[in-house]
């Protein structure tokens, strides 16, 4: 009798044990991916407490939270055969674990093997003034062909970022070049406008004068007073070429009377 009932506290210890191996609990980002002998259960489990009765039941964890995977530094030539090593991050999560468990081995590993090739494919159609210009163009392009690939596998790609463009040394000291050679055009081209504007301001200046003649003598007053704040003990005096002209008929002998003489 003390046998039986020593044999039926173990059972009960053992079911008990099992019981409790059996209980599981899935935080809220979390989802279980119950294979019932071998067969998918139509659903994810989760969150909260779930029974997994092994080994009937066999249960994988899928986390429903965004992750980011870096993509490793890809050697790429451009269209106009410039070799550059660009390195990516992408921001991933999971839409549908059962697919993500069925579908693929490790969506993990598969979206990085993925995302390797794009990259250098869509990488390999664009300049490299594309690439440094318009780089949210181009993030836009990669997240959109990953997607694509991904979508059958219930995985979802937020967002595609081009990290780090690292460019050979003689490419850098040529873009300096180029990127001071603008520079200078810019310089000549604000230099010159200012040239032309202040002709055109001359101009109308002169004509306004021309109007008005005692404009140009109020002028030469105040031209004056400036040069005696300065203190100089030269002073110049403007004479108009027509006066200038008028003495020079006045004063020189006639050519005609020197030749009689």
């Amino acid at each position: 009798m003390d046998l039986g009932i020593g044999t039926l506290g173990i059972v009960i210890i053992v079911v008990l044990l099992y019981a409790l191996s059996s209980i599981k609990i899935l935080a809220e980002y979390e989802r279980g991916v119950i294979f019932r002998l071998g067969r998918l259960r139509h659903d994810a489990k989760g969150p909260g407490i779930i029974l997994v009765f092994a080994p009937v039941d066999r249960m994988v964890r899928i986390s429903l939270r965004q992750e980011a995977l870096e993509v490793p530094p890809q050697d790429i030539i451009t269209r106009d055969n410039v070799t550059l090593k660009v390195n990516a991050v992408i921001f991933l999560r999971v839409i549908e674990p059962t697919r993500a468990v069925v579908e693929v081995s490790n969506y993990v590993y598969q979206t990085s093997q993925f995302a390797q090739t794009t990259l250098r494919s869509v990488l390999g159609e664009v300049e490299l003034d594309e690439l440094l210009a318009h780089r949210e163009k181009i993030n836009l392009r990669l997240q959109s062909i990953l997607d694509q690939h991904t979508a059958p596998w219930g995985v979802k790609v937020a967002n595609v970022e081009v990290k780090q463009v690292d460019m050979p040394e003689s490419m850098l000291r040529a873009m300096a070049k180029q990127a001071e050679a603008e520079r200078e055009r810019r310089a000549k081209i604000i230099h010159a406008e200012g040239e032309f504007n202040a002709a055109a301001k001359l101009v109308e200046a002169a004509a306004l004068m021309a109007t008005q003649p005692m404009t140009l003598q109020l002028r030469y007053l105040q031209t004056l007073t400036e040069i005696g704040v300065e203190k100089n003990t030269t002073i110049v005096f403007p004479l108009p070429m027509e006066l200038i002209n008028l003495f020079n008929k006045t004063f020189t002998p006639d050519a005609t009377l020197e030749k009689k003489v």
